[in-house]
């Protein structure tokens, strides 16, 4: 950390004595802008966005039913969901999921979870409706923004308009009628040339939501969030942003865990600045810091082994980090980003058992046992880059990057058991990735990409401490492995967009496919060791526990397609398909979590103050499995959901959606199963049924 803050300070230093020197450059006093900070990525340019990347849709236009936190991410190409309830959600992106990754807010600020079994993962401290936009880096394509093994996911949050000068703002209402949920919002903003703030508060309810078979899944939540934006312009081309947000959920039903969620809180403050249009050379300097904490309690006091155990485990984590940028030019056609960023994540938590029965008698006193779940554990990362665009020339770029990421790892309070089967000592790692890819404008209406990325990711927290716990989808317990090689992941990729403009009644054909191959190296799995015997209930079956290991013969390949067919001005037809294949050539069976083939066959049409759609959801059945990790085969199935809006008054928007029209049952393939809970197998959960929702949103 000292050596990281003494670098961070001599990069300020220099920074700012180089621009002293460029002071007396004239600036346009007439036209005054708002310098842009690095919320976003992907900013419309051809030329200087990162390669192989993708835009959500906006969620801010055309809303017609509440927003879950599955569906930030489900109406995306590419992207599937892992499912443990209502609430704790993980995007899935072509078969990467969890710290494979790099999932973040506004350009870079993180919000680590605290649960072992990811009840609160980063896309639960966020309300879906503050969400604009998400936008994703296809693969390991960019060292700018922390270490990146599957590609980048951020999640773009409100900001103040900077249009719409004065004091404005929204409110808005939903409802579901499968669950019977709701949600409301208020947002406030005040913009003015020197200063802009925007505030908001949400709360949801969201109750035990039915399958299509009528079967009531217990899913419900609570949860109240609310956030705070402010940003100061100190000139044109200086400006510091800081965000504030906190959430806090609420009796949380999670149906394929062990447990439930009493509360989760979590706090996050992030400060940005930027310095843009400095001088001839350096063009820019951007900075900055975040800090975030989650406390969560879980028990078991509604599930049926609580009548044999009370368990309660209180568990915290706290995420620190920051990034220093300079943006160079020292040629015309030379673009170079160069900086030093930095990451701490530290997690600590107990669980308390009351033990009331063992092997099969009752105690005539119960015993109070304490187990280590983080074992007091942290993860430092800081990583150096510099990533240069070469504009070849108008129409071609090369960007070639390099990353160096300094890993340390410690345990600070371990298990006796723990400690006895590893010998425990700080550990540092040294990660290398690299990336060079180019962009060919072909013309007008073509762009060609190809790219390959070397991303390199050092195993979580869990893959490394966990200790004897249930934190997979099946039933054995888990043990981490300190000694654990960072994941490669070797990935090519080549794709291609463009559009054609047509005549008569058809406006415009659009296209965009990628195609990508990746070879893996010490890939992170848990492989049952009979060696080991389990370490709580044991004569539960299964007996033998997992660790954590690496492989070396694993690869994944696969493909998204889109098309879309806009004619008579306002109507279109679109398609999308995406595919993966992964091989574990170690065990000679896929890789676990790997979605089948999915695709989407949709139909609209989009008028100022009305806009419907219909969308036809496919997804075929997979039966290429991990056995090892406890997948079994899933059936396909097919879902109809309808979406029409309505402004029916001025800065009044009003939207219905009735969605899984047919009341389809079924289970994604990535769903969790069923754990300690009543009249239910272990089996996994299915979606919800047919589901009528209405959204109301005013606008002042």
């Amino acid at each position: 950390m000292r050596t990281f803050c003494s670098m961070l300070c001599c990069m300020l230093i220099y920074a700012m004595s180089f621009s002293q020197e460029k002071k007396d450059i004239a600036t346009d006093s007439i036209v005054q802008k708002t310098v842009q900070l690095d919320e976003v990525l992907v900013k419309g340019n051809a030329i200087t966005d990162p390669i192989l990347t993708k835009v959500s849709n906006d969620y801010q236009k055309n809303i017609v039913q509440p927003k879950n936190v599955a569906d930030l991410f489900n109406n995306i190409n590419g992207f599937s969901v892992i499912k443990r309830g209502n609430y704790a959600i993980d995007p899935s992106f072509r078969a990467s999921q969890y710290e494979q990754l790099n999932i973040q807010y506004d350009g870079g600020t993180k919000a680590m979870h605290a649960c072992p079994n990811r009840m609160d993962p980063i896309t639960t401290h966020i309300i879906p409706e503050e969400v604009s936009k998400i936008e994703i880096i296809k693969g390991p394509y960019t060292v700018r923004y922390g270490a990146t093994f599957g590609g980048v996911i951020n999640i773009v949050t409100n900001k103040p308009s900077s249009e719409n000068t004065g004091f404005h703002g929204k409110v808005s209402g939903g409802y579901e009628s499968n669950g019977d949920s709701y949600v409301t919002m208020l947002q406030l903003q005040q913009v003015t040339s020197k200063y802009d703030i925007v505030g908001n508060i949400g709360y949801r309810d969201f109750g035990n939501y039915e399958d299509g078979d009528q079967t009531e899944i217990p899913s419900s939540f609570r949860s109240t969030d609310y956030g705070i934006k402010a940003g100061y312009n100190f000139t044109d081309n200086q400006r510091l942003q800081a965000h504030w947000r906190q959430s806090f959920g609420r009796d949380i039903l999670h149906a394929s865990l062990p447990m439930d969620t009493n509360y989760d809180n979590s706090s996050v403050l992030s400060l940005d600045y930027k310095w843009s249009m400095m001088g001839d050379v350096l063009k820019s300097i951007t900075a900055k810091a975040y800090y975030s904490y989650v406390d969560h309690l879980m028990t078991n006091k509604d599930r049926p082994m609580f009548m044999m155990i009370e368990a309660t485990s209180v568990v915290e984590a706290t995420t620190i980090g920051g990034k220093l940028e300079l943006n160079w030019k020292p040629l015309k056609k030379l673009n170079l980003f160069s900086g030093i960023d930095m990451l701490h994540i530290a997690r600590d938590g107990n669980r308390d058992r009351l033990v009331k029965i063992m092997n099969g008698n009752m105690l005539p006193t119960p015993k109070l046992f304490n187990d280590k779940i983080w074992q007091d554990s942290y993860i430092d990362d800081i990583g150096m880059f510099t990533e240069a665009k070469w504009s070849v020339n108008k129409s071609t770029v090369v960007t070639a990057g390099i990353r160096a990421d300094i890993v340390i790892s410690d345990i600070k309070d371990p298990e006796a058991d723990f400690e006895a089967m590893y010998d425990l000592k700080k550990r540092t790692e040294e990660n290398i990735s690299t990336t060079v890819s180019v962009k060919k404008i072909v013309s007008d209406d073509f762009t060609l990409e190809a790219a390959y990325g070397r991303g390199v990711r050092s195993a979580n927290m869990m893959e490394r401490y966990i200790n004897h716990f249930t934190v997979g989808q099946d039933s054995y317990e888990y043990i981490g492995n300190p000694n654990l090689k960072a994941e490669v992941n070797n990935q090519f990729e080549i794709g291609f967009k463009g559009h054609e403009d047509l005549k008569g009644s058809l406006n415009t054909f659009k296209y965009e496919t990628s195609f990508y191959y990746s070879f893996f190296q010490n890939y992170i799995v848990a492989v049952e060791d009979a060696s080991l015997t389990r370490k709580y209930m044991p004569s539960q079956q299964p007996v033998h526990p997992k660790v954590f290991q690496n492989i070396d013969k694993a690869y994944k390949t696969g493909f998204e397609v889109t098309a879309q067919l806009d004619f008579l001005k306002n109507y279109y037809f679109k398609s999308e398909a995406s595919y993966v294949y992964a091989k574990n050539k170690d065990f000679n069976e896929s890789l676990p979590l790997i979605p089948p083939f999915k695709a989407t066959l949709s139909a609209g049409f989009e008028k100022t103050k009305f806009w419907a759609n219909a969308r036809y959801n496919i997804a075929s059945k997979q039966d290429n499995i991990s056995k090892t990790f406890g997948e079994t085969k899933t059936d396909g199935y097919q879902t109809l959901d309808f979406r029409l809006g309505v402004k029916p008054f001025k800065n009044v928007s009003l939207g219905v959606a009735v969605l899984n029209v047919f009341d389809e049952t079924y289970h994604n393939h990535l769903n969790f199963s069923f754990n300690n809970q009543t009249n239910f197998g272990r089996v996994p959960i299915n979606e919800i049924g047919r589901n009528v929702t209405v959204f109301l949103q005013k606008k002042f």
